[in-house]
Formats: C-alpha cells, structure tokens, sequence
C-alpha cells in the first residue's frame, strides 16, 4: 500500500510544484467550473490546489477508474494539504448525454468493485469498497469508499470517492488520507460532491 500512497503523493506534488510550468492556452469557449481548496473537507492544516490542467492526470487520473475517463474534452485540478491528505477533481463534457450516462455507470461499476481488484492485484492487502449513497444534485451523485490495510507494513489508508453528472458533464472527485473509514469526513465528503456537481454550470 506505501507504492499506491506514495504514487499518490508524488503525483499531487509534482502537479503542485510544476503547476507555472504547465499553463496551456486559454480557452475561448465556456467550461465547467471547479471546486476550490476551500471547499474540499476540513483538514487540520490549510488545502491548496493547482490551477485546472487540460486532459487527466498521470496513470489515467483516477484510483480505482484508471484509464476509464477519457482525456478529451477533459480538466484536472489536484489538490493537498501539508500532512498526508490529498485529493483531485476530474471533469469531463462526453458528446452526447448517453455517453455521460454510460460513462457514469462504468466509472460508478468501477468504485463498487476497487477492493477485490486490489486485493487480486496485491496478495497479502486488505481492501473494502463501499457504497456511501446517492445525492440528489442535477442527474445524480453517487459517493463510494475504500479501506485498505496492508499488515505487512502496517500501514492503512481510506479513500472517498464521488460520481456526478450535469447533462453531459460528468465529475469525480476523490479525496484520501491515512487512515480507516471511521475517521473519514464522510458528511463533509458528501457536502464537497454535492458543491462538485452544482458548481459545474
């Protein structure tokens, strides 16, 4: 599990110290709007966010839905705290409705089933994915978790993980720490899915 968290981690950094380096054109066309540091979950120190990026993150951009979003017509912002709390929001518009719908149900298909996945894919982990409820914002939003442990080192990381939609618009937006389940924001988490999906338009 330290390979997954540190993947994370490096990730988040590298996107927060290179983010001048980074810009691209601007767009001319109106885009989806964003969360801020703000309004991810309260942490014991500040959040800090990069600037929206064009395309996904590194390794498909999204833990447990890796190559699942497309890179087109897509924008990133990670965000980070100084202690080990990390996030990022992915948004992408799909050509037509359906798309967004199918897209929805497989990144959602996705999150169900993470932890047996990792646990084929890293013998000796413990993983549970679980589902955390629907919220009534737009189309839908759609909240999941994951636990892990891995007794070999001892070490135990929670993740908490949302799916919305606005028309053709679809975000996800994970949040992690170290850490279990009972000490995740769950309700803050919903709060932060919910702002996702409403800010979008």
């Amino acid at each position: 599990m330290n390979r997954l968290r540190t993947a994370l981690a490096a990730t988040a950094t590298a996107a927060l110290g290179l983010a001048a380096l980074a810009a691209g054109p601007a767009q001319a066309a109106a885009q989806p709007a964003f969360l801020s540091a703000a309004q991810m979950p309260a942490s014991s120190t500040p959040w800090t966010a990069t600037r929206v990026f064009s395309g996904v993150p590194e390794n498909g951009g999204a833990l447990c839905a890796p190559y699942k979003i497309p890179a087109q017509n897509t924008r990133y912002r990670e965000f980070a705290t100084e202690l080990d709390t990390n996030g990022v929001q992915i948004t992408t518009v799909a050509r037509t409705e359906a798309d967004a719908v199918k897209l929805v149900d497989t990144l959602r298909k996705s999150l169900a089933g993470c932890g047996a996945l990792l646990e084929r894919q890293n013998p000796g982990l413990h993983a549970v994915s679980a589902y955390q409820g629907m919220i009534a914002v737009e189309e839908g939003a759609w909240v999941y978790s994951l636990d892990t442990a891995d007794p070999q080192i001892g070490s135990t990381d929670i993740h908490l993980f949302a799916v919305g939609r606005d028309g053709r618009t679809v975000t996800y937006v994970r949040w992690g720490q170290m850490g279990d389940l009972k000490d995740a924001p769950v309700a803050a988490f919903r709060t932060t899915a919910k702002t996702a999906v409403n800010k979008l338009w």
